[in-house]
């Protein structure tokens, strides 16, 4: 089991975050290309569902926060787009496609952890047990998970306040609480990551990732856990557990 080393925790502790290269083999790699290809090789998402997925609040709020389809995505394997790749001559709704599909997508989400076996058994391997126990989880549960593909004509990734699910029948459905404060792009630090690496970044740092302007895409398979001991999920959260799938834990 890949446990952190008394050097790597303290550096972690003390930065919020660390890259731990060669994490995931390259068969592992190649495992997440082949089946997300599968997915997306199967994909039907009707036309009135096609939600184009933004970092920006306003545009976030509009596309997202008044679609169904978005905020009951937390327990469903479910697409979201780059903005741009719809005909904009008619509504995102019934817009036709600009490019091909497989690249017209931002991510899916958000529930590939418990649904689909390959990220599961990702999610769930001896060794990602070993890390997150070395990190001092008793109960750890899996939030959500994402597939970022990043497109090299991908959007920027901003960062976010805290999104809350606005009261059943609202409109929009979600809002954001707090503002994002201007920040300083001088302190923040590059993070060259190869693949198959592994990023760890506590709750509370601040991250973002720039446009990719490269004729490749960064895809990347991202999920969140938190601490399920003694901690209570906030109701108001967009992203909520569900009878028929709670927040499944990493390891019991």
């Amino acid at each position: 089991m890949a446990c952190l080393s008394p050097p790597q925790l303290q550096k972690f502790q003390e930065d919020g975050f660390l890259v731990l290269e060669g994490f995931l083999s390259a068969d592992e790699c190649a495992a997440m290309r082949q089946r997300i290809g599968e997915i997306v090789a199967e994909m039907n998402v009707p036309a009135h569902c096609r939600t184009e997925f933004s970092t920006q609040e306003e545009e976030q709020i509009r596309a997202q926060g008044s679609t169904d389809y978005f905020l009951s995505s937390g327990d469903k394997i479910r697409f979201f787009f780059e903005k741009g790749v719809f005909d904009q001559k008619v509504p995102c709704a019934t817009g036709n496609f600009l490019v091909s599909p497989e690249k017209s997508i931002n991510k899916i989400g958000h529930a590939l952890h418990a649904h689909d076996p390959v990220f599961k058994c990702i999610t769930h391997s001896p060794k990602m047990q070993g890390l997150v126990r070395s990190l001092g989880f008793q109960i750890p549960v899996v939030v959500q998970s994402m597939y970022i593909f990043k497109p090299h004509f991908g959007g920027e990734g901003g960062v976010s306040r805290r999104m809350v699910r606005n009261p059943a029948g609202s409109v929009p459905g979600t809002s954001f609480l707090g503002s994002e404060p201007i920040r300083d792009n001088s302190l923040f630090v590059p993070a060259p990551v190869p693949r198959g690496s592994l990023v760890l970044i506590h709750g509370e740092v601040v991250h973002k990732s720039e446009q990719n302007l490269s004729d490749h895409s960064r895809q990347a398979y991202t999920f969140h856990i938190m601490e399920a001991a003694g901690t209570t999920w906030s109701p108001d959260n967009w992203l909520q557990p569900t009878a028929e799938l709670p927040f499944p834990p990493l390891y019991t």
